[in-house]
């Protein structure tokens, strides 16, 4: 389920592409590398974007692999959180690294903006009693 990033139109390398997976109806996104508005920021964002048209609600973004981002990738979240919340969805955060939860801390975009998880299991089991619809 992990999209082709494909030859990137500037002429950078071909991005990490996210690795897409679904549990029931919710979905985990894994983004890797570093989200600073490049290839790879692009690659997460239009997979995320595809799942969210495709009819999913439910979707645990995984920033284990992330090592790090600058405002231009925080802010690709934020806009991912306010486009599931706006459809009726729940976007949440697991497994920050020490990096990310000081970015997020100074930002102050935690804990107000996400709901953030130490596991991938932690947020998926947030999701529990939620009609989490299979995306197709």
């Amino acid at each position: 389920m992990t999209p082709d990033a494909g030859p990137d139109p500037r002429g950078e390398p071909a991005a990490a592409a996210p690795e897409l997976r679904a549990v029931g109806g919710i979905a985990v996104a894994t983004p890797k590398g570093r989200l600073m508005g490049g290839p790879e920021t692009d690659a997460f964002e239009a997979a995320v974007r595809g799942l969210l048209e495709r009819g999913n609600r439910c979707l645990v973004v995984d920033l284990s692999a992330v090592e790090f981002m600058n405002s231009i990738g925080t802010g690709r979240l934020i806009a991912l959180q306010v486009a599931y919340k706006d459809r009726g969805g729940l976007m949440r955060l697991a497994a920050l690294n020490e990096r990310l939860r000081y970015l997020f801390a100074q930002l102050s975009i935690w804990p107000l903006v996400f709901e953030v998880h130490e596991t991938v299991d932690e947020a998926m089991a947030g999701f529990a009693g939620r009609r989490c619809p299979e995306s197709g």
